[in-house]
């Protein structure tokens, strides 16, 4: 990995130049220019999400600290933190520039992982956890750590070659998956195959994506598993691994799954610039 001011330097040089590119659209705010640019400001944010740092404050001193002449304007922590809730969209328009230079799967996957924003034996009522429309935290079941959370769920769909995210949703912690899977696939060309877990298995699911040309691949049943031979098993959890791995790399890796927001929006700017960071590294960008 890059030193950190080589990383400092390399992500400006990337983020200034797709803002005057109009890659990145940056949104009017009212009042004075400020000191510290939009440019910088994604800069810092996009660093520290690439070395999975969990403290926005504690990212902030070290910076200050060691590289005061890189940023000599660089915001308290809760202009900062509002500066970047103001820039959430710009991190999903270079994650989605950046994705769109490498070729799409004809293969893809679809899952979905916790987001967990409170210990279950902490809740006591509804809350302030309210995102756009009917969106609210509420209670799930993660499958993958076999345990209950409360918060939300991150949707993603994935080429099964290069693991690059080409969509994603936060939803609700108890959905029907097969929901989400349509969501995801709404404004996308039809994939040549969808690998899928059990959670999707649907007749009418799998129909409908087969008038679209797609075949449907379900992760086979543990009875199903012991008539198999080893090697097709161990064909099939390589290739089931691959979303797996993307999950973990965001969620643990770059520290998604200990992300500190304190309201949704929050949340969903730390998920945007955590996905473009992940989307950053896999290409080889930084």
């Amino acid at each position: 990995m890059l030193p950190l001011e080589d990383l400092f330097v390399h992500l400006y040089v990337l983020i200034d130049d797709a803002i005057k590119d109009g890659v990145i659209a940056v949104p009017r705010r009212p009042g004075p220019v400020p000191g510290c640019t939009d440019a910088e400001v994604l800069t810092v944010a996009v660093a520290r999400h690439v070395r999975g740092v969990t403290s926005e404050n504690a990212w902030l001193s070290q910076v200050r600290a060691d590289h005061p002449e890189v940023f000599p304007a660089l915001p308290c922590q809760s202009e900062f933190n509002r500066r970047v809730r103001w820039l959430w969209g710009a991190f999903e328009q270079l994650r989605a520039h950046v994705v769109a230079a490498v070729p799409v799967d004809e293969w893809q996957q679809i899952d979905t992982t916790a987001l967990p924003v409170k210990h279950p034996s902490r809740v006591r009522g509804p809350d302030s956890w309210c995102g756009p429309a009917d969106l609210v935290a509420g209670f799930g079941r993660d499958a993958a750590h076999g345990e209950w959370f409360y918060g939300f769920r991150l949707a993603l769909r994935t080429d099964l070659g290069s693991r690059l995210p080409r969509a994603l949703e936060i939803t609700r912690a108890a959905v029907n998956e097969r929901t989400v899977a349509l969501d995801l696939l709404a404004d996308a060309a039809p994939p040549a195959g969808l690998l899928l877990d059990r959670g999707f298995a649907g007749r009418a699911f799998a129909a409908a994506q087969a008038e679209r040309g797609t075949r449907v691949m379900l992760a086979p049943f543990r009875a199903e598993r012991r008539t198999m031979s080893p090697p097709r098993l161990h064909a099939i959890a390589v290739l089931r691994n691959r979303i797996e791995t993307t999950n973990g790399e965001i969620t643990e890796n770059l520290g998604l799954a200990r992300h500190r927001a304190h309201t949704f929006w929050g949340l969903l700017t730390r998920t945007a610039a955590t996905l473009c960071a992940h989307a950053l590294l896999l290409c080889g960008l930084i």
